[in-house]
Protein backbone atom coordinates (compact mmCIF):
# COMPACT_ATOMS: atom_id res chain seq x y z
CA UNK A 1 0.00 0.00 0.00
CA UNK A 2 0.83 3.43 0.27
CA UNK A 3 4.48 4.43 1.26
CA UNK A 4 4.58 5.10 5.58
CA UNK A 5 6.40 8.80 6.63
CA UNK A 6 5.60 9.69 2.71
CA UNK A 7 6.85 13.83 2.73
CA UNK A 8 6.02 16.97 0.65
CA UNK A 9 9.45 16.49 -1.13
CA UNK A 10 8.99 13.26 -2.04
CA UNK A 11 5.71 14.31 -3.78
CA UNK A 12 6.95 17.33 -5.18
CA UNK A 13 9.92 15.21 -6.80
CA UNK A 14 6.91 12.19 -8.22
CA UNK A 15 4.68 15.37 -9.33
CA UNK A 16 7.87 16.58 -11.65
CA UNK A 17 9.03 13.03 -12.63
CA UNK A 18 5.25 11.36 -13.38
CA UNK A 19 3.83 14.29 -14.76
CA UNK A 20 1.22 14.52 -12.66
CA UNK A 21 -1.44 17.36 -13.90
CA UNK A 22 -4.21 17.00 -11.47
CA UNK A 23 -4.64 16.50 -7.69
CA UNK A 24 -7.99 15.12 -6.10
CA UNK A 25 -8.05 15.94 -2.56
CA UNK A 26 -10.41 12.75 -1.29
CA UNK A 27 -12.91 12.59 1.47
CA UNK A 28 -16.05 10.54 2.45
CA UNK A 29 -18.99 12.35 3.70
CA UNK A 30 -21.13 10.80 6.65
CA UNK A 31 -23.21 8.69 4.60
CA UNK A 32 -20.33 7.01 3.15
CA UNK A 33 -19.86 8.66 -0.15
CA UNK A 34 -16.52 9.82 -1.39
CA UNK A 35 -16.36 13.13 -2.12
CA UNK A 36 -13.30 15.20 -4.00
CA UNK A 37 -11.93 18.63 -4.70
CA UNK A 38 -9.88 18.52 -7.84
CA UNK A 39 -7.06 20.87 -8.57
CA UNK A 40 -4.46 22.08 -10.89
CA UNK A 41 -0.78 20.76 -10.16
CA UNK A 42 0.07 24.29 -9.35
CA UNK A 43 -2.02 24.30 -6.22
CA UNK A 44 0.82 21.51 -4.73
CA UNK A 45 2.28 24.31 -2.46
CA UNK A 46 -0.97 25.40 -1.21
CA UNK A 47 -1.95 21.30 -0.50
CA UNK A 48 0.87 20.64 1.13
CA UNK A 49 0.71 23.58 3.32
CA UNK A 50 -2.48 22.55 4.69
CA UNK A 51 -4.30 25.25 3.11
CA UNK A 52 -6.98 24.37 0.67
CA UNK A 53 -10.44 25.10 1.84
CA UNK A 54 -13.79 23.95 0.26
CA UNK A 55 -17.53 24.68 0.91
CA UNK A 56 -18.43 21.81 3.63
CA UNK A 57 -22.25 23.12 3.61
CA UNK A 58 -22.75 21.93 0.71
CA UNK A 59 -21.65 18.21 1.93
CA UNK A 60 -24.66 16.55 3.40
CA UNK A 61 -24.32 16.24 7.32
CA UNK A 62 -21.44 18.87 7.69
CA UNK A 63 -22.21 22.13 8.10
CA UNK A 64 -24.33 25.10 8.07
CA UNK A 65 -23.96 27.76 5.16
CA UNK A 66 -23.27 30.41 7.62
CA UNK A 67 -19.99 28.41 9.19
CA UNK A 68 -19.08 26.75 5.82
CA UNK A 69 -15.25 27.05 5.68
CA UNK A 70 -13.30 24.34 5.49
CA UNK A 71 -9.92 22.93 5.30
CA UNK A 72 -8.91 20.08 3.70
CA UNK A 73 -5.46 18.62 5.41
CA UNK A 74 -4.21 15.59 3.28
CA UNK A 75 -2.46 12.57 4.97
CA UNK A 76 0.65 12.53 2.73
CA UNK A 77 0.40 8.32 3.31
CA UNK A 78 -2.19 8.12 1.30
CA UNK A 79 -0.42 9.93 -2.35
CA UNK A 80 -1.46 7.46 -5.27
CA UNK A 81 -1.03 8.32 -8.94
CA UNK A 82 -4.43 7.13 -10.49
CA UNK A 83 -3.22 4.58 -13.65
CA UNK A 84 -6.50 5.38 -15.94
CA UNK A 85 -6.69 8.85 -15.97
CA UNK A 86 -3.62 10.00 -18.51
CA UNK A 87 -5.98 12.09 -21.30
CA UNK A 88 -4.78 15.15 -20.07
CA UNK A 89 -1.76 14.32 -17.75
CA UNK A 90 -1.78 12.20 -14.77
CA UNK A 91 -4.06 12.26 -11.68
CA UNK A 92 -2.86 11.92 -8.18
CA UNK A 93 -4.84 11.45 -5.14
CA UNK A 94 -4.36 12.68 -1.43
CA UNK A 95 -7.58 11.66 0.76
CA UNK A 96 -8.02 14.23 3.71
CA UNK A 97 -9.07 14.48 7.08
CA UNK A 98 -11.46 17.66 7.40
CA UNK A 99 -10.44 20.66 9.53
CA UNK A 100 -12.06 23.54 11.36
CA UNK A 101 -10.52 26.96 10.56
CA UNK A 102 -9.61 27.62 14.00
CA UNK A 103 -7.17 24.56 13.08
CA UNK A 104 -9.39 21.95 15.22
CA UNK A 105 -10.32 18.76 14.45
CA UNK A 106 -13.86 18.86 12.66
CA UNK A 107 -16.65 16.85 14.04
CA UNK A 108 -18.47 15.19 11.30
CA UNK A 109 -15.83 13.96 9.64
CA UNK A 110 -16.06 10.24 9.49
CA UNK A 111 -11.58 9.27 8.98
CA UNK A 112 -10.84 12.20 12.12
CA UNK A 113 -13.84 10.65 14.02
CA UNK A 114 -12.34 7.22 13.54
CA UNK A 115 -8.84 8.50 14.74
CA UNK A 116 -10.70 9.61 18.13
CA UNK A 117 -11.42 6.14 18.66
CA UNK A 118 -8.18 4.76 18.10
CA UNK A 119 -6.73 7.31 20.48
CA UNK A 120 -9.79 5.99 23.10
CA UNK A 121 -7.58 2.29 22.19
CA UNK A 122 -4.04 4.00 22.51
CA UNK A 123 -5.26 4.48 26.02
CA UNK A 124 -5.75 1.22 27.36
CA UNK A 125 -2.66 0.13 25.83
CA UNK A 126 -3.48 -1.28 22.88
CA UNK A 127 -1.58 0.10 19.55
CA UNK A 128 -3.29 -1.01 16.90
CA UNK A 129 -6.88 -1.92 15.62
CA UNK A 130 -6.56 -4.36 12.32
CA UNK A 131 -9.06 -5.18 9.73
CA UNK A 132 -9.13 -7.40 6.95
CA UNK A 133 -12.29 -6.65 4.76
CA UNK A 134 -14.33 -9.16 2.29
CA UNK A 135 -16.27 -6.68 0.22
CA UNK A 136 -18.66 -8.37 -2.45
CA UNK A 137 -20.04 -6.78 -5.14
CA UNK A 138 -22.54 -7.47 -8.51
CA UNK A 139 -21.61 -6.67 -12.01
CA UNK A 140 -24.78 -5.64 -14.58
CA UNK A 141 -24.50 -4.88 -18.24
CA UNK A 142 -24.74 -1.58 -19.38
CA UNK A 143 -26.98 -0.98 -22.60
CA UNK A 144 -26.11 0.41 -25.66
CA UNK A 145 -26.52 4.06 -24.51
CA UNK A 146 -24.54 3.34 -21.15
CA UNK A 147 -27.53 2.92 -18.78
CA UNK A 148 -27.49 0.97 -16.21
CA UNK A 149 -29.81 -2.14 -16.49
CA UNK A 150 -30.85 -5.47 -14.18
CA UNK A 151 -29.35 -7.65 -16.56
CA UNK A 152 -26.72 -9.50 -15.21
CA UNK A 153 -23.12 -10.66 -16.89
CA UNK A 154 -23.09 -14.24 -16.08
CA UNK A 155 -25.00 -17.10 -14.19
CA UNK A 156 -21.72 -18.19 -12.84
CA UNK A 157 -21.76 -19.43 -9.20
CA UNK A 158 -19.55 -19.95 -6.08
CA UNK A 159 -16.09 -20.61 -7.15
CA UNK A 160 -16.61 -20.81 -11.16
CA UNK A 161 -14.63 -19.59 -13.85
CA UNK A 162 -14.59 -18.92 -17.68
CA UNK A 163 -17.05 -19.65 -19.73
CA UNK A 164 -19.58 -19.48 -17.10
CA UNK A 165 -17.65 -16.40 -15.32
CA UNK A 166 -18.14 -14.16 -17.70
CA UNK A 167 -17.19 -11.27 -15.16
CA UNK A 168 -13.89 -13.20 -15.33
CA UNK A 169 -12.03 -11.02 -17.21
CA UNK A 170 -13.26 -7.47 -15.61
CA UNK A 171 -11.80 -9.10 -12.29
CA UNK A 172 -8.83 -9.98 -13.47
CA UNK A 173 -8.57 -6.45 -14.76
CA UNK A 174 -9.87 -5.20 -11.49
CA UNK A 175 -6.93 -6.77 -9.50
CA UNK A 176 -4.17 -6.03 -11.67
CA UNK A 177 -5.32 -2.53 -10.47
CA UNK A 178 -5.33 -2.54 -7.25
CA UNK A 179 -1.68 -4.50 -7.63
CA UNK A 180 -0.49 -1.81 -9.72
CA UNK A 181 -2.48 0.87 -6.30
CA UNK A 182 -0.01 -1.68 -3.68
CA UNK A 183 -2.82 -3.10 -2.66
CA UNK A 184 -1.88 -6.97 -1.55
CA UNK A 185 -5.33 -9.23 -3.36
CA UNK A 186 -5.11 -12.56 -1.38
CA UNK A 187 -8.02 -13.84 -3.47
CA UNK A 188 -10.61 -13.20 -6.37
CA UNK A 189 -13.42 -15.13 -6.96
CA UNK A 190 -16.92 -15.68 -8.42
CA UNK A 191 -19.69 -15.57 -5.16
CA UNK A 192 -22.38 -17.66 -4.67
CA UNK A 193 -24.99 -15.66 -6.66
CA UNK A 194 -25.09 -14.91 -10.37
CA UNK A 195 -23.18 -11.92 -11.06
CA UNK A 196 -21.80 -11.76 -7.80
CA UNK A 197 -18.34 -11.55 -7.50
CA UNK A 198 -15.64 -11.11 -4.04
CA UNK A 199 -12.24 -9.95 -3.85
CA UNK A 200 -10.23 -10.06 -0.40
CA UNK A 201 -7.08 -7.94 0.39
CA UNK A 202 -4.22 -8.08 2.99
CA UNK A 203 -5.38 -6.80 6.31
CA UNK A 204 -4.14 -3.21 7.27
CA UNK A 205 -4.73 -0.88 10.46
CA UNK A 206 -7.78 0.60 11.07
CA UNK A 207 -7.33 3.43 9.00
CA UNK A 208 -5.45 2.56 6.05
CA UNK A 209 -7.69 -0.36 5.53
CA UNK A 210 -11.17 1.73 5.61
CA UNK A 211 -8.74 3.85 2.96
CA UNK A 212 -8.58 1.03 0.96
CA UNK A 213 -12.24 -0.33 1.17
CA UNK A 214 -12.93 3.63 -0.34
CA UNK A 215 -9.89 3.61 -2.95
CA UNK A 216 -11.03 -0.34 -3.74
CA UNK A 217 -14.66 0.68 -4.08
CA UNK A 218 -13.79 3.92 -6.61
CA UNK A 219 -11.52 1.21 -8.90
CA UNK A 220 -13.85 -1.44 -8.67
CA UNK A 221 -16.78 1.07 -10.58
CA UNK A 222 -14.00 2.56 -12.67
CA UNK A 223 -12.62 -0.73 -14.26
CA UNK A 224 -16.49 -2.42 -14.88
CA UNK A 225 -17.29 0.47 -16.83
CA UNK A 226 -14.27 0.18 -19.10
CA UNK A 227 -16.40 -3.77 -19.31
CA UNK A 228 -19.18 -1.68 -19.97
CA UNK A 229 -20.82 -3.15 -16.90
CA UNK A 230 -21.63 -1.48 -13.62
CA UNK A 231 -20.54 -2.55 -10.60
CA UNK A 232 -22.78 -1.85 -7.37
CA UNK A 233 -22.32 -2.76 -3.74
CA UNK A 234 -25.70 -2.36 -2.80
CA UNK A 235 -26.36 -4.76 0.07
CA UNK A 236 -29.68 -7.12 -2.59
CA UNK A 237 -29.72 -5.95 -5.80
CA UNK A 238 -31.93 -8.98 -6.95
CA UNK A 239 -34.72 -11.02 -5.28
CA UNK A 240 -34.07 -14.94 -4.37
CA UNK A 241 -30.46 -14.94 -4.25
CA UNK A 242 -28.04 -13.80 -2.25
CA UNK A 243 -27.18 -10.49 -0.77
CA UNK A 244 -23.37 -8.91 -0.37
CA UNK A 245 -21.46 -8.56 2.39
CA UNK A 246 -18.69 -7.16 3.89
CA UNK A 247 -17.41 -9.31 5.94
CA UNK A 248 -15.19 -7.78 8.75
CA UNK A 249 -11.75 -9.97 10.05
CA UNK A 250 -10.57 -7.69 13.59
CA UNK A 251 -7.84 -8.23 15.74
CA UNK A 252 -5.88 -5.80 18.39
CA UNK A 253 -2.55 -5.91 19.08
CA UNK A 254 -0.21 -4.55 21.43
CA UNK A 255 3.17 -3.66 19.33
CA UNK A 256 3.78 -6.61 17.55
CA UNK A 257 1.43 -8.90 19.90
CA UNK A 258 -1.92 -10.26 18.96
CA UNK A 259 -4.12 -9.02 22.19
CA UNK A 260 -6.44 -12.19 21.00
CA UNK A 261 -4.16 -15.12 20.40
CA UNK A 262 -3.36 -17.11 23.60
CA UNK A 263 -1.67 -20.73 23.39
CA UNK A 264 -3.15 -21.52 26.61
CA UNK A 265 -6.65 -20.08 26.65
CA UNK A 266 -9.51 -21.74 25.67
CA UNK A 267 -10.08 -22.06 21.63
CA UNK A 268 -6.69 -20.47 21.88
CA UNK A 269 -8.31 -17.30 22.63
CA UNK A 270 -7.28 -14.62 24.95
CA UNK A 271 -9.68 -13.15 28.38
CA UNK A 272 -9.30 -9.73 26.05
CA UNK A 273 -10.64 -11.81 22.93
CA UNK A 274 -13.67 -12.99 24.47
CA UNK A 275 -14.12 -9.48 26.47
CA UNK A 276 -13.79 -8.13 22.81
CA UNK A 277 -16.42 -10.06 21.35
CA UNK A 278 -18.93 -9.63 24.55
CA UNK A 279 -18.65 -6.03 23.68
CA UNK A 280 -19.69 -7.21 20.20
CA UNK A 281 -22.65 -9.34 21.01
CA UNK A 282 -23.50 -6.48 23.78
CA UNK A 283 -24.02 -3.92 21.22
CA UNK A 284 -25.16 -5.63 17.94
CA UNK A 285 -28.31 -4.21 17.71
CA UNK A 286 -27.24 -0.51 17.60
CA UNK A 287 -24.05 -1.20 15.59
CA UNK A 288 -26.57 -2.65 12.74
CA UNK A 289 -27.53 0.97 11.97
CA UNK A 290 -24.18 1.51 11.12
CA UNK A 291 -22.94 -1.90 9.59
CA UNK A 292 -26.30 -1.79 7.48
CA UNK A 293 -26.96 1.59 7.00
CA UNK A 294 -29.67 1.34 4.50
CA UNK A 295 -33.33 0.38 3.76
CA UNK A 296 -32.31 -2.07 1.60
CA UNK A 297 -29.68 -3.79 4.19
CA UNK A 298 -32.05 -5.89 5.95
CA UNK A 299 -33.59 -7.63 2.44
CA UNK A 300 -30.19 -9.35 2.58
CA UNK A 301 -30.56 -10.12 6.63
CA UNK A 302 -32.88 -12.85 6.50
CA UNK A 303 -32.87 -16.07 7.04
CA UNK A 304 -32.10 -18.69 4.08
CA UNK A 305 -29.12 -16.58 1.92
CA UNK A 306 -25.94 -17.16 4.16
CA UNK A 307 -26.07 -13.23 6.04
CA UNK A 308 -26.67 -13.50 9.55
CA UNK A 309 -29.64 -12.98 11.58
CA UNK A 310 -28.73 -14.01 14.92
CA UNK A 311 -26.75 -12.67 17.88
CA UNK A 312 -24.56 -15.20 18.62
CA UNK A 313 -20.82 -16.81 17.45
CA UNK A 314 -19.27 -19.69 16.81
CA UNK A 315 -16.37 -21.48 15.42
CA UNK A 316 -16.63 -23.40 12.47
CA UNK A 317 -19.93 -22.43 12.44
CA UNK A 318 -21.13 -19.80 9.75
CA UNK A 319 -24.96 -19.10 10.75
CA UNK A 320 -24.03 -16.51 13.42
CA UNK A 321 -23.36 -12.86 13.64
CA UNK A 322 -19.69 -13.79 14.77
CA UNK A 323 -17.05 -16.69 13.66
CA UNK A 324 -13.92 -17.13 14.77
CA UNK A 325 -11.79 -18.73 11.72
CA UNK A 326 -9.25 -21.26 13.21
CA UNK A 327 -5.94 -19.36 12.03
CA UNK A 328 -4.32 -18.57 15.44
CA UNK A 329 -1.39 -16.95 16.37
CA UNK A 330 -0.78 -13.57 14.93
CA UNK A 331 -3.67 -14.36 12.69
CA UNK A 332 -6.38 -14.87 15.28
CA UNK A 333 -9.15 -13.05 14.69
CA UNK A 334 -12.93 -12.29 14.99
CA UNK A 335 -15.01 -12.59 11.70
CA UNK A 336 -18.22 -10.41 12.03
CA UNK A 337 -20.74 -11.00 9.31
CA UNK A 338 -23.23 -8.91 9.45
CA UNK A 339 -21.58 -6.14 8.18
CA UNK A 340 -22.54 -4.93 4.22
CA UNK A 341 -20.51 -2.86 2.01
CA UNK A 342 -22.88 0.07 1.78
CA UNK A 343 -21.60 0.85 5.40
CA UNK A 344 -19.57 4.25 5.82
CA UNK A 345 -16.35 2.01 6.98
CA UNK A 346 -14.91 4.89 9.28
CA UNK A 347 -18.06 4.99 11.04
CA UNK A 348 -18.65 1.20 10.97
CA UNK A 349 -15.06 0.36 12.59
CA UNK A 350 -15.63 3.30 14.97
CA UNK A 351 -18.78 1.51 16.33
CA UNK A 352 -17.43 -1.67 16.22
CA UNK A 353 -13.85 -0.97 17.85
CA UNK A 354 -15.20 0.55 20.57
CA UNK A 355 -18.10 -1.82 21.09
CA UNK A 356 -15.26 -4.09 21.86
CA UNK A 357 -13.38 -1.43 23.87
CA UNK A 358 -16.51 -1.55 25.93
CA UNK A 359 -16.85 -5.22 26.69
CA UNK A 360 -12.87 -5.08 27.74
CA UNK A 361 -12.54 -2.44 30.18
CA UNK A 362 -16.22 -3.54 31.55
CA UNK A 363 -15.24 -7.29 32.12
CA UNK A 364 -18.15 -8.58 29.67
CA UNK A 365 -18.26 -12.32 29.67
CA UNK A 366 -19.14 -13.94 26.15
CA UNK A 367 -21.70 -16.55 26.51
CA UNK A 368 -21.02 -20.08 25.34
CA UNK A 369 -20.50 -20.54 21.66
CA UNK A 370 -23.59 -22.03 19.36
CA UNK A 371 -22.23 -25.13 17.23
CA UNK A 372 -25.53 -25.60 15.84
CA UNK A 373 -27.65 -24.57 12.46
CA UNK A 374 -29.53 -21.54 13.96
CA UNK A 375 -31.62 -21.32 11.17
CA UNK A 376 -33.25 -24.75 12.32
CA UNK A 377 -33.64 -23.84 15.60
CA UNK A 378 -36.98 -22.87 16.70
CA UNK A 379 -37.58 -19.61 18.48
CA UNK A 380 -38.27 -21.28 21.90
CA UNK A 381 -35.03 -23.10 21.27
CA UNK A 382 -33.43 -19.92 20.17
CA UNK A 383 -34.83 -18.19 23.35
CA UNK A 384 -33.82 -20.87 25.44
CA UNK A 385 -29.94 -19.87 24.52
CA UNK A 386 -30.29 -16.61 25.05
CA UNK A 387 -30.23 -16.29 20.87
CA UNK A 388 -31.83 -12.81 20.23
CA UNK A 389 -32.40 -11.49 16.62
CA UNK A 390 -30.90 -8.44 14.68
CA UNK A 391 -33.43 -5.89 13.98
CA UNK A 392 -35.56 -6.68 10.70
CA UNK A 393 -35.61 -2.95 9.90
CA UNK A 394 -33.21 0.16 9.70
CA UNK A 395 -36.38 1.36 11.73
CA UNK A 396 -36.02 -1.21 14.64
CA UNK A 397 -31.65 -0.41 13.68
CA UNK A 398 -32.31 2.89 14.39
CA UNK A 399 -34.46 2.79 17.45
CA UNK A 400 -31.63 0.43 18.87
CA UNK A 401 -28.66 2.62 18.15
CA UNK A 402 -30.64 5.93 20.00
CA UNK A 403 -31.07 3.77 23.18
CA UNK A 404 -27.37 2.82 23.45
CA UNK A 405 -24.90 5.63 24.43
CA UNK A 406 -21.92 3.59 23.96
CA UNK A 407 -22.43 3.66 19.91
CA UNK A 408 -24.06 7.06 19.79
CA UNK A 409 -20.59 8.44 21.90
CA UNK A 410 -18.63 6.32 19.19
CA UNK A 411 -19.84 8.43 16.68
CA UNK A 412 -19.76 11.37 18.49
CA UNK A 413 -23.02 13.84 18.75
CA UNK A 414 -23.00 15.57 15.60
CA UNK A 415 -22.37 12.36 13.00
CA UNK A 416 -24.95 10.62 15.42
CA UNK A 417 -27.39 13.64 15.02
CA UNK A 418 -27.01 14.09 11.13
CA UNK A 419 -26.97 10.32 10.55
CA UNK A 420 -29.90 9.72 12.50
CA UNK A 421 -31.96 12.44 11.09
CA UNK A 422 -30.99 11.14 7.29
CA UNK A 423 -31.63 7.85 7.75
CA UNK A 424 -34.90 8.17 9.62
CA UNK A 425 -36.49 10.48 6.48
CA UNK A 426 -34.99 7.90 4.32
CA UNK A 427 -37.08 5.31 6.59
CA UNK A 428 -40.05 7.10 6.16
CA UNK A 429 -39.71 7.60 2.58
CA UNK A 430 -39.50 4.20 2.32
CA UNK A 431 -42.65 4.44 4.32
CA UNK A 432 -44.88 5.87 2.06
CA UNK A 433 -43.91 4.21 -0.88
CA UNK A 434 -45.91 2.30 -3.10
CA UNK A 435 -43.99 -1.20 -4.54
CA UNK A 436 -44.49 -3.12 -7.73
CA UNK A 437 -44.62 -5.97 -5.42
CA UNK A 438 -47.81 -4.29 -3.49
CA UNK A 439 -49.40 -3.30 -6.61
CA UNK A 440 -49.13 -7.51 -7.76
CA UNK A 441 -50.89 -8.58 -3.83
CA UNK A 442 -53.34 -6.33 -3.75
CA UNK A 443 -54.36 -4.25 -6.88
CA UNK A 444 -57.01 -6.38 -8.16
CA UNK A 445 -57.64 -8.60 -5.19
CA UNK A 446 -58.91 -5.40 -2.99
Amino acid sequence: MPKVNTTAAEIKEIVKKEHVRFLRLMFTDIMGTIKNVEVPVSQLDKVLDNKMMFDGSSIEGFVRIEESDMYLRPDLDTWMIFPWENEHGKVARLICDIYNPDGTPFAGDPRGNLKRALAKMEELGFTSFNLGPEPEFFLFRLDENRNITTELNDQGGYFDFAPTDLGENCRRDIVLELEDLGFEVEASHHEVAPGQHEIDFKYANAIEACDNIQTFKLVVKTIARKHGLHATFMPKPLYGINGSGMHCNMSLFKGNENAFFDPKGEMQLSETAYQFLAGLMKHAKAYTAVCNPTVNSYKRLVPGFEAPVYIAWSGRNRSPLIRVPESRGLSTRLELRSVDPSANPYLALAALLTAGLDGIENKLEAPAPVDRNIYVMTEEEREAVNIFDLPGTLRSALKALRKDDVIVEALGSHIFNNFYEAKTIEWQSFRQAVTEWEREQYLELY
